[in-house]
């Protein structure tokens, strides 16, 4: 099996920064993409910014030019930097990877989250 586990959330105020971490152990063969999603209470998780193994990157519209995620292969990590933060940023966010764990076997989950508030 794979574990992953978030941290690096706390309390900001706007206009701050943040840097998530996320890092994968277990079975790893090879991690392919890793993504970061968020769930605000009362609301559904969302996509936030994905990295593939090439690695190319996405972002949800509502983070570009302020977030940036990047990951070190080798120690199976991936963060999230997170500039210019506002109120409407915060909830808790998770990590999510797909794992190749050899033997034709795969893994996709998810982390426990880590609370991000951001205060006005």
């Amino acid at each position: 099996q794979v574990q992953l586990v978030e941290s690096g959330g706390g309390l900001v105020q706007a206009g701050g920064s943040l840097r998530l971490s996320c890092t994968a152990s277990g079975n790893i063969y090879k991690i392919h993409e890793m993504t970061w999603h968020r769930q605000a209470p009362g609301k559904q998780r969302e996509l936030v910014a994905a990295i593939s193994s090439g690695p190319t990157t996405n972002y949800a519209t509502f983070v570009k030019g302020r977030f940036t995620i990047s990951r070190d292969n080798a120690k199976n990590m991936v963060y999230l930097q997170m500039n210019s933060l506002k109120p409407d940023d915060t909830a808790v966010y998770y990590c999510n990877a797909l794992v190749d764990m050899g033997y034709g076997s795969t893994w996709h989950g998810w982390g426990q989250g880590t609370q991000v508030t951001v205060s006005s």
